[in-house]
């Protein structure tokens, strides 16, 4: 499921690994870049990219456990929309596809740490021409 996302608040169903005291997240569009946001939280004052990835990394298919889906209140990751934190560096921008975040509609979301070396912890995005 792909759509515009836009909340005020954020509210994870468990807390991020590392980020286990922050509270009020918010999740904004970046202007001119569909399927980029900023997710940021006040207190500790952090902010990171996400991207959707039905945009970016359309091919992914994560297998996510069903205990992550029942916490979002969701029958299958189809009904959420997948985000994947994006890591930007000077010589390549890469996305980390081993913990994808799930948001559903109400603006609940997870961040879901998958078993196994299926997927890269830095996948590099592609150049788009």
């Amino acid at each position: 499921m792909s759509t515009a996302l836009a909340f005020d608040t954020l509210a994870f169903a468990s807390p991020m690994p590392g980020l286990e005291a922050a509270e009020g997240f918010s999740l904004r569009g970046i202007a001119g870049a569909e399927g980029l946001y900023a997710l940021e939280v006040e207190k500790p004052r952090v902010r990171m990219f996400v991207a959707d990835a039905s945009v970016y990394v359309p091919d992914y298919e994560p297998a996510v456990p069903a205990a992550s889906l029942e916490a979002l209140g969701l029958a299958s990751v189809a009904n959420a929309t997948v985000l994947v934190v994006v890591n930007p560096a000077p010589e390549k921008t890469t996305v980390n596809l081993m913990a994808p975040l799930l948001v559903n509609a109400e603006g609940t979301c997870l961040q879901v740490i998958l078993d196994g070396a299926v997927y890269p912890l830095r996948a590099e995005l592609a150049r788009q021409v």
